[in-house]
């Protein structure tokens, strides 16, 4: 974090370092700091003005402007500076949010390591996944594992960004990569396939045609969020941007697209192989696969409800490998 600009008109004097070391000491004015003092001039540091603070914070703007003259009267000096660009802190201010990372770090760790040590599989377990594998795959085998375990609470958090397992944002994490997080322990479940789909209506003849020939027809495909993603790679390499009519920012919208006729396209063969409306146009290709994961931090994985969760996951997505590999193509004669 840059100093502030000596050269600003009006600027305060220079601030001097607040010597309170943990949360709930005194400040120099004798008032005491709370955590939440802390936690407030961390989120105003790390966002730099009052209304991106007041929505991380989940408070209103006047309270946190308020909150944060209280700080600085309680300190005796000026936190941040006030730039057009934003707020920018003073050395002081700096101190206060380092120790305030440094206190969340060490709690978040402190929190881990309680959960890891509970002793029979009871309370709430917060699992985040992303909708296609919640919608198509995972959402009866959670209903399964609530069944045989009554006494955990399941929350799903959506997403297809990689929460903080460290902060507890949540305790597992079911995800398609092949490079998880290093900072996470866990096991890969399966290999999910994808193959090229289209209405098995427009082919009778299932996938008789060799791919070349396709080319020309209308293609659908995910959007830009997901161009680092193999098949729509491979898509941009080969078939022309005009031959691409639609794109869709999630794989339920793709396959939703798909099975409405506006164009061929790849998707996972968990999802596709599922309807009757569909037919494979080609065989999975192995360089479009992802491996599907089973995470969680370090210090939960002996965590008794973690542990049950992790190791009923694994045995029930273990069981359905041949749809989530590829290995259960229907035709379009086949039945569901």
């Amino acid at each position: 974090m840059s100093a502030p600009d000596k050269t600003t008109a009006g600027q305060a004097p220079a601030s001097r370092p607040i010597t309170s070391k943990s949360p709930g000491s005194k400040s120099p004015t004798g008032k005491p700091l709370a955590w939440d003092d802390f936690r407030l001039i961390n989120a105003i540091a790390e966002r730099r003005t009052l209304p991106a603070a007041a929505a991380g914070l989940g408070l209103n703007h006047s309270t946190v402007f308020r909150r944060l003259g209280q700080i600085e009267e309680a300190v005796g000096t000026r936190l941040f500076e006030r730039h057009r660009s934003g707020y920018v802190a003073t050395p002081a201010g700096e101190e206060m949010a380092r120790l305030a990372e440094r206190f969340d770090s060490d709690i978040s760790a402190f929190a881990l390591k309680l959960a890891g040590q509970e002793i029979k599989p009871a309370g709430e377990l917060r699992v985040t996944t992303n909708d296609t594998l919640l919608v198509d795959l995972l959402t009866p085998v959670f209903g399964g594992f609530l069944a045989q375990c009554p006494d955990i609470r399941l929350e799903v958090l959506l997403s297809n960004q990689a929460l903080n397992l460290s902060k507890r944002d949540a305790d597992v994490a079911i995800r398609a990569t092949d490079h998880p997080p290093e900072t996470l322990v866990g096991r890969k479940a399966a290999r999910i396939a994808w193959a090229l789909y289209g209405l098995a209506a427009d082919f009778p003849e299932g996938g008789s045609e060799p791919i070349e020939a396709l080319w020309q027809r209308s293609w659908v495909s995910l959007g830009e969020s997901f161009a680092a993603l193999k098949a729509v790679r491979y898509l941009a390499q080969h078939v022309a941007p005009e031959r691409i009519v639609y794109r869709v920012n999630t794989v339920l919208g793709l396959a939703e697209a798909v099975e409405a006729g506006i164009g061929i396209g790849f998707l996972p063969c968990f999802i596709a192989d599922r309807k009757p409306a569909l037919t494979r146009l080609a065989p999975p290709d192995p360089g479009f696969s992802a491996d599907l994961w089973l995470l969680t931090h370090p210090d939960l994985r002996h965590s008794p409800r973690v542990r049950l969760f992790l190791d009923y996951m694994a045995a029930e997505l273990g069981r359905m490998k041949p749809l989530i590999e590829g290995g259960l193509a229907l035709s379009s004669r086949d039945a569901p």
